[in-house]
């Protein structure tokens, strides 16, 4: 079963099409990834799924409501995560979930309250203000105050952006956890290490919906091809490798280049002669999605200029 099924979707803000047309289908139980460039309409999409806005053009449903007439019940059982933290900073956490237990109309508040702490791993911090939070317990906070009513939905808007690694992987494994228990996760990021945890990703670049599929489904659909070079002095050959025939990335990873071009054939041969030169070996690489989101960003024309 679809927990999202939605066809052509269209957002417009005056004469700027934000959201172009997208499609999108996420089953049950599955973490989706949505990754694309700052402006390329992830936030709007998710808000036209979640029932904050109602699309312009398309239809479709999500978790059985229909998109368009039936969005206050699609918020009941959506949990949505935004970009940045939106509790009372003056509050403890235990009060800040209490006052959402109260939103929601939990019953008894304190016994969901209590509940939500245990399980996110908060119950020693409940007396702790909000605003004292460094940024990984202000997520866990947001990730706690999205799930209390146990949606089947969870919406998460970059929930990762400006906390340690140690706490971006405490949250994922947390994700997981509650996606092997049937809560179904549509999460934009813009970390290649998450959307390679994600079961499938979708790309969405300035409105318009470009690939989707496993990542190495996207990968490989994407075409490329890449090489890595070592040899001395590699500053002043990337400069000289990027004006050449078929490249169309040139990037430093540590002491080597990656060069990335669409057509392998024609960037082989560009880099046999830098090959043959004394110090530097070339060989075949293999293609990151990294490389693929560049080049998609590369591609893309902005809606918005």
């Amino acid at each position: 079963m679809h927990a999202i099924d939605v066809h052509d979707l269209v957002k417009s803000f005056g004469d700027k099409t934000v959201v172009d047309h997208v499609s999108m289908t996420v089953d049950t139980g599955e973490i989706v990834g949505f990754l694309g460039p700052n402006g390329s309409g992830k936030t709007t999409t998710i808000r036209l799924m979640c029932g904050l806005l109602t699309a312009d053009e398309g239809h479709g449903q999500v978790l059985g409501y229909d998109l368009i007439t039936e969005q206050l019940k699609i918020k009941r059982e959506v949990g949505y995560m935004t970009q940045r933290f939106s509790f009372y900073e003056d509050l403890t956490i235990a009060e800040n979930l209490a006052f959402v237990a109260r939103l929601y109309q939990l019953r008894p508040a304190k016994e969901h309250v209590d509940r939500t702490l245990e399980d996110l791993g908060l119950t020693t911090r409940r007396n702790q203000l909000a605003g004292t939070l460094s940024g990984g317990w202000k997520q866990r906070l947001a990730l706690a105050a999205c799930i209390m009513h146990k949606p089947r939905l969870l919406l998460l808007d970059e929930p990762t952006a400006g906390v340690d690694p140690k706490a971006r992987r405490d949250f994922w494994d947390e994700i997981h956890r509650l996606a092997a228990d049937g809560l179904t996760v549509l999460v934009s990021t813009h970390y290649m290490d998450e959307a390679e945890r994600c079961h499938r990703i979708s790309y969405i670049s300035y409105g318009k919906m470009l690939a989707g599929g496993t990542v190495a489904e996207v990968v490989r659909d994407a075409g490329l091809t890449t090489f890595v070079i070592e040899g001395p002095d590699l500053d002043r050959l990337a400069r000289e490798i990027e004006r050449l025939p078929g490249v169309e990335q040139v990037a430093p990873f540590g002491a080597t280049l990656h060069v990335v071009g669409s057509d392998g054939q024609a960037l082989g041969t560009t880099l046999e002669e830098i090959g043959r030169r004394p110090g530097v070996t070339v060989a075949h690489g293999e293609t990151s999605l990294e490389d693929v989101f560049i080049q998609f960003m590369g591609d893309a024309t902005d809606n918005m200029s």
